[in-house]
């Protein structure tokens, strides 16, 4: 009498790929900005890729992750660097954009700027030595 071999699938699919909701991505992407922590243990603590958890960091940085409110008052901004006269001329993409001048420096805003952002700009220029 011979024997067959009969394989049976359980569950589905061999690979199961998760969706992560944008909140929690958000939330593990700021426990990794904490001082003297790694993406690796961060990682591990959530159960996620570290390849994943750099993945969303990059997001973030490129302004396509919204991450929560720091609990201190610390706040990072995305700074680009330009010739002292650029943008200087008056012309109407610049007309609509809120600048804040503290001493020599000038700092362009993106154009429609909430109050809410112009503040912790200003806040975080006040904060600094």
């Amino acid at each position: 009498m011979e024997a067959t071999l009969e394989v049976l699938p359980v569950g589905g699919r061999g690979r199961r790929n998760r969706k992560w909701p944008d909140d929690l991505k958000a939330r593990i992407v700021a426990e990794t900005l904490l001082p003297g922590v790694t993406v690796n243990t961060v990682a591990l603590r959530h159960g996620v890729p570290a390849n994943h958890v750099s993945s969303w960091r990059t997001l973030a940085r490129k302004g396509r992750l919204v991450l929560p409110a720091p609990e201190d008052p610390v706040e990072f901004a995305a700074l680009m660097v330009g010739p002292v006269g650029e943008a200087a001329g008056g012309d109407a993409s610049t007309a609509d954009r809120p600048e804040i001048v503290a001493g020599a420096v000038v700092i362009r805003l993106e154009a429609g700027a909430t109050p809410d952002r112009i503040a912790s700009v200003v806040r975080a220029l006040a904060a600094s030595p």
